[in-house]
């Protein structure tokens, strides 16, 4: 993978906010030609920089939303995951490091089922201890 530079991050983040903008207005954007783009474009996809792109779709869903962080214990990572897995709730799981071991984003249609979903997490073997924030806005 070739290092990035001033102009392939600015190219990056133009990508994230719109992965479907046209080379001319990407050029446009950076002030640089189109060939310049579309050159930066090939060799950030070749390189493996650039995996693809994809449609980020707006969230219409008007339930709960939260962040829960996970402690699990020894090595029990892998199972505590494949259980996790089951819960229809969760909508990603992350491991990470540092004083939690996973991060699981909860998507639940009431209070209830909220209520529900952290308890069933908790109750998973070999999960110590858990701490949730809710989302109130996505910036």
């Amino acid at each position: 993978m070739h290092a990035f530079d001033a102009l392939d991050r600015q190219l990056i983040a133009l990508l994230r906010r719109d992965g479907r903008a046209p080379v001319a207005k990407l050029a446009q954007a950076l002030g640089v030609t189109r060939a310049t783009v579309q050159i930066r474009l090939d060799r950030l996809l070749e390189s493996g920089a650039i995996l693809g792109f994809t449609v980020r779709a707006r969230e219409h869903h008007d339930g709960i939303r939260a962040i829960m962080l996970i402690e699990v214990s020894g090595r029990s990572t892998s199972a505590v995951i494949r259980n996790l897995r089951t819960v229809p709730e969760l909508h990603a799981l992350h491991t990470t490091n540092g004083s939690w071991d996973l991060i699981a984003e909860i998507r639940a249609e009431t209070l209830q089922d909220f209520d529900r979903v952290l308890r069933e997490v908790r109750m998973v073997d070999g999960v110590l201890n858990s701490e949730t924030s809710l989302i109130l806005s996505t910036v």
